[in-house]
This record gives C-alpha cells, structure tokens and sequence, in this order.
C-alpha cells in the first residue's frame, strides 16, 4: 500500500470549527461586497479573507468563490502569483481616498482623521503587495 503524504491528506475539521471558518468567510465576503459600494471600505483584502476562511471551513464555498465572474479571477491570481492586479490597486486607492474626504467633511472633527489612517495603512499594505500585470 502507498503511503500518501500529509500534505496530500485533506484537513479534516469538526462540524464547530469548520462553522466558524464558514461564518467568517461569509462575513467578509459580505463586507467585501459593501465595500464596492462603500468607498471607504476596500474589496480586495476581504474577498481574499474569504477565500482562506473558506478554504478551511467548506470546499463547496470555496469552489463557488474560485468560479465566480468577478471575484474568482482575483482569487486565483493571489494563490497563485501572491499578486493583486494593478487595476484593483488602482480602483482601491481611489475608493479609499473619495471615502476619507468624504468622512472628513461629514464626520466631527476629533475623529474625522480616523478613516484616512486605516485606509493609508490597508492601502500601504495593498500596494507593498506584488502586482500582476495582464
């Protein structure tokens, strides 16, 4: 009899813990899908915290996310490239930055700076990511 390599073997989880990896890929699909209405909120980074979360907690997911029009493609890419595309670096940083001067004008000015520095760290961290061109 062979013997297969661990790496091989698929992880088998508990019913509880493959519902937790299940609920927070829901969840941050869902806010990453806010986020391409909500110019403050950022897409990529969520959608890719889906996709691992799904990866642990259902295949089934998982498949439904690599297969989807818009969302797969970005997927793949990160797997396999570790590489987000210009364009959705591009299409972040813009989002982000309409979203803080929006947040400056309408929120009071003690906290009117917060959203700016999240956005600059999530959109420092988006571009030290490498990019796929093509």
């Amino acid at each position: 009899m062979p013997v297969v390599p661990t790496d091989a073997a698929p992880i088998v989880r508990p019913l509880w813990q493959r519902a937790l990896w299940l609920t927070a890929g829901g969840v941050s699909l869902v806010t990453g899908f806010i986020g391409i209405f909500l110019p403050l909120l950022p897409t990529t980074p969520f959608v890719l915290l889906a996709a691992f979360c799904f990866a642990r907690g259902s295949a089934r997911w998982e498949a439904w996310l690599l297969g989807h029009p818009r969302f797969g493609p970005l997927v793949r890419d990160w797997r396999e490239h570790r590489a987000v595309p210009l364009r959705a670096k591009q299409l972040a940083l813009v989002m982000m930055t309409i979203g803080s001067v929006w947040a400056a004008f309408m929120l009071p000015p003690r906290v009117a700076w917060l959203p700016a520095v999240c956005c600059a760290g999530v959109g420092t961290w988006l571009w030290r990511l490498p990019t796929r061109r093509s």
